[in-house]
């Protein structure tokens, strides 16, 4: 069995949802999980490779052109995604936030947090934007991952509306 990260899971199931799709396209596409998972250009390149390596896509190169690679998963792929959704983790999030590192080793916590409260506002926005742009009949999962996303992000903006009213 290959070694698979969350990583590998997210290019496996954004390619299974679109079908097929160039490595491009799946950057774009890995916008529709901005804040729920970070993927960097060069993360898309390299994984789509190595799960073609794998076996767990499939690979095409267009002929003319660009010549641009186009993914789509293949059975063996859609079986490690589906294992992988049939076994709920218990896997904790670590918490890796540039701004509670900045207040813990002594930045100011007003110049702070008034940057992250903007930050987290907006982040807050974009979510309920998109909640809001679902359409009645969106499966059930990026529903629910947005309202979590909702929910995390309106916490972020009460902790950092109460370290910005705190005395010094």
């Amino acid at each position: 069995m290959p070694s698979l990260s969350p990583l590998s899971f997210l290019v496996l199931g954004l390619i299974e949802r679109a079908g097929e799709i160039t490595p491009y396209e799946l950057k774009r596409g890995a916008a529709t999980v901005s804040g729920l998972w970070t993927l960097r250009h060069d993360q898309v390149y390299r994984e789509t490779e190595r799960l073609a390596d794998e076996g767990l896509l499939q690979e095409e190169r267009e002929e003319g052109g660009r010549r641009r690679r186009v993914f789509r998963i293949t059975p063996a792929g859609r079986r490690e995604l589906e294992r992988w959704l049939q076994q709920p983790t218990a896997e904790f999030t670590e918490l890796r936030d540039p701004g509670l590192l900045q207040l813990f080793l002594g930045a100011d916590p007003a110049a702070l947090a008034r940057l992250q409260l903007a930050a987290h506002e907006e982040r807050l926005r974009d979510y309920e934007q998109l909640a809001d742009s679902l359409p009645p009949h969106a499966p059930q999962g990026p529903r629910l991952s947005l309202q979590a996303g909702i929910g995390h992000e309106r916490e972020w903006v009460r902790f950092w509306r109460e370290v910005q009213r705190s005395p010094r």
